[in-house]
């Protein structure tokens, strides 16, 4: 068992089994042991690549996005662009860079970073060098100025809980302990959740149905803000528009591991919902565009373009790792699909280019 295995087991013997999203919670941000305390994660000798990782071409079409967004709203100076989930700053060097086309506008921003590991926000500080940076430990403490925002895989890592619905009502899922003392998901005993009972109607018994109130509060805290202060955000993350079923998961090594088996060492993520951050994004007064999948979203803002002006340059295994990079994450198949996104601007602005308006 891990270090952080052993703390986490005799907190169970001390207290009982543990909530989803409390287990969650200490496997990626324990300040000693947590995943994303003690490494670098991303790229081929971690656990994961993220899109910005993959090409260039993600950060360009994203920062471009945004431009037209500033440029919408008649350029407001200063503004923050910030991010949330950072990484190892390649979106958001890669937005600036692709901003730099757009007279005025990179002298305008003030950039921010939310960032919760030191370990990444050393890497960020050498990859953003040149850069002003401000980094927060949560949205609360972004300044107040119009806001152009936005969050790659990072709603996915927000903590959330699970609930089986049975017979009675729902069980919520937990983590207890195994005969043998190690780590093994359970039940609580069965309860009747109001907050669930929509959920009746479109579930049988077995099924599982995930929340996330983190993501919900980040969403509406993101959404209040824009709609107070003008900007627009873009949430990009793997997920559906309704929940249902058991997407809680784990990466080590590019492969998917047990996710109660080596707590701290291995990503833990889960699909985000993407009908509950839309609902209170518009409970805080903002306005939403309807759910857009990845690869739609990049080719309206044209990657093949970029993709086709980059290869005149490369040949031989270089052209074929960029043309792999654009279908990577473009084609239904790949990420395309699987990847969704949101849009969130001040009421009245338009929506960033790429984006439907949501349905009535």
């Amino acid at each position: 068992m891990t270090p952080l295995g052993r703390i986490l087991a005799a907190q169970i013997v001390a207290e009982g089994p543990m909530r989803l999203d409390r287990y969650m919670g200490a496997c990626l941000l324990h300040p000693e042991h947590g995943y994303y305390a003690t490494r670098d994660p991303f790229g081929g000798k971690g656990d994961f690549i993220t899109a910005p990782e993959i090409s260039q071409m993600f950060g360009e079409m994203l920062g471009l996005c945004l431009a037209q967004a500033w440029l919408d709203q008649g350029r407001p100076a200063p503004f923050l662009l910030a991010e949330a989930g950072p990484g190892r700053g390649t979106l958001m060097a890669d937005m600036l860079r692709a901003m730099r086309s757009v007279p005025g506008m990179v002298e305008a921003a003030q950039v921010h970073l939310i960032e919760a590991s030191s370990t990444l926000r050393e890497i960020q500080r050498a990859r953003l060098e040149g850069h002003a940076v401000t980094w927060h430990d949560s949205i609360d403490t972004l300044p107040e100025a119009p806001l152009f925002f936005v969050a790659n895989e990072f709603l996915d890592a927000l903590p959330i809980r699970q609930f089986q619905r049975v017979e009675k009502g729902w069980a919520e899922r937990q983590v207890g302990l195994a005969p043998d003392g190690s780590l093994a998901p359970g039940l609580a005993p069965p309860v009747r959740l109001e907050a669930l009972e929509p959920r009746i109607m479109d579930t049988k018994p077995c099924d599982v149905v995930e929340t996330c109130a983190p993501a919900r509060s980040f969403t509406e805290t993101l959404a209040a803000r824009i709609a107070a202060q003008g900007g627009a955000a873009l949430l990009i993350d793997y997920g559906n528009w309704h929940s249902l079923g058991d997407t809680f998961q784990a990466l080590k090594a590019h492969q998917p591991v047990d996710p109660f088996e080596a707590p701290g060492e291995a990503d833990l993520t889960a699909h985000v919902d993407f009908e509950p951050l839309a609902l209170a994004a518009r409970a805080a007064g903002a306005e939403v565009s309807a759910m857009t999948a990845q690869g739609v979203l990049l080719e309206r803002l044209g990657i093949t373009a970029r993709a086709q002006m980059l290869a005149q340059s490369l040949d031989g295994a270089a052209l074929d790792a960029h043309i792999a990079a654009h279908r990577r994450l473009t084609h239904p198949e790949e990420m395309g699909h699987l990847f969704q996104s949101l849009a969130i601007v001040a009421p009245g602005a338009a929506l960033p280019p790429g984006f439907d308006p949501a349905r009535p």
